[in-house]
């Protein structure tokens, strides 16, 4: 019996997952997407896209979608450090504001996005292994609920499952780089909370929270503690959350006002690089690489990994260079776009004082337009930490 076999199988339909099945449907290859979830469904995330995200939305022709949900722009990041706050804006000319819509919403509109390029879509599938056959990776074995087992073959594997990625343990796939857990967080939603398009972060030794908006005029707030306080404080959720607001009075009297109008949810992420590809395997998103959420990278990131890693597909596919070749060139340009965020985010996530340089530094920054827009954009993933904190660039903040 002849096998079914798909150009690619895409497992996990969400950030990373769609967006790479629809960029290679579109490219006239053969998809399938599978997910255990059904969409629209909300998933554990801080759901910011900062502009280098919203840009990619604009090139597939999804951002109007994205606006029509009624999800507010965001035109200022300020972050409040206690002795003064840094704030600006986040954006280019071409994409001048972030957008922070819900998971139910992005996830669902990627995933028709998908579908409307042409990849097949199977919802509540569970993949529980992946095929290989003489080293190397064939296919998947899963099931719907209450479901037999079945088994899909394709040219490539990719796993676009999230940081406990099946495929990436699966094929026990190499990791390097790693930091442990750094912090724990809980958010969730408030209405009457108005934000005028702002992003606000609060940070303070050992604590630190943001508030975002999002659609249907709520907002996220997020607060969160050093990891090794997650234990002491998880028995009191709640308590130590509004604590952390405590810091800054001003806040206080802001969500006195508001309503909660949902649970908390919590979340602490280990911090790694994996070799996103094998023989017949690939990896995107927070499968290939994770890092802790005080940055709000992970979108965005997804986003870009999507477009890297179906160009790399494309190219051994069309037989440009062999599948080898180009995953290689995807792994070297992610690393190298990666890396610097990444060390930016895992010293940031420490709630840590500044040493004495960055202070100096951060106090030259504060009031300094130009400069303030310069640090705004390295948290918005617009320019490069090793850009902004060149001793070049330092050295003109600081004379000025």
């Amino acid at each position: 019996m002849t096998k079914n076999v798909y150009d690619a199988i895409v497992v996990g339909a969400r950030c990373a997952g769609s967006p790479t099945a629809m960029l290679l449907a579109r490219e006239g290859y053969r998809v399938l997407v599978v997910d255990r979830a059904t969409f629209p469904s909300d998933t554990i995330s801080t759901h910011l896209v900062h502009p280098p995200g919203v840009a990619a939305l604009r090139r597939w022709g999804l951002l109007e979608q994205v606006k029509g949900t009624g999800c507010p722009p965001i035109h200022t990041y300020a972050f409040d450090l206690g002795p003064f706050t840094i704030a600006g804006s986040p954006g280019t000319d071409a994409e001048p504001v972030s957008y922070c819509p819900r998971r139910t919403v992005l996830d669902k509109l990627l995933v028709d996005a998908a579908a409307a390029a042409g990849a097949e879509i199977r919802e509540g599938f569970t993949v529980s292994d992946v095929v290989v056959e003489n080293g190397r990776v064939t296919g998947i074995q899963g099931h719907t609920r209450n479901g037999p087992t079945m088994t899909e073959h394709a040219r490539v594997v990719v796993g676009a499952d999230g940081w406990q990625s099946v495929v990436a343990k699966a094929v026990q796939t190499d990791q390097y780089h790693d930091q442990p857990r750094l912090q724990s967080s809980y958010y969730t939603y408030f209405s009457g909370l108005p934000m005028d398009g702002r992003f606000e972060v609060y940070l303070r030794p050992e604590r630190g929270f943001a508030a975002i908006p999002t659609n249907d005029d709520l907002t996220l707030v997020i607060a969160g503690w050093p990891y090794a306080e997650f234990e002491a404080n998880k028995t009191d959720i709640e308590g130590n959350y509004h604590k952390t607001f405590a810091l800054v009075p001003a806040f206080v009297e802001r969500i006195r006002a508001a309503r909660r109008e949902a649970r908390f949810v919590g979340m602490a992420l280990p911090n790694f690089f994996r070799r996103p590809f094998g023989p017949g395997w690939a990896l995107v998103g927070d499968a290939g690489y994770n890092k802790d959420f005080i940055t709000a990278q992970g979108i965005s990131d997804a986003f870009r990994d999507a477009e890297l890693c179906v160009s790399a597909i494309a190219e051994a596919f069309s037989g440009v260079c062999s599948f080898e070749v180009a995953m290689v060139r995807y792994q070297s340009a992610r690393d190298q776009r990666a890396l610097p965020m990444y060390e930016f985010t895992t010293q940031l996530a420490k709630l840590e004082p500044p040493p004495p340089e960055m202070a100096q530094l951060l106090g030259a920054i504060q009031g300094n337009r130009e400069a303030m827009d310069a640090f705004v954009r390295v948290n918005a993933g617009v320019t490069s930490p090793v850009e902004f904190f060149s001793e070049e660039n330092v050295g003109r903040i600081l004379s000025a």
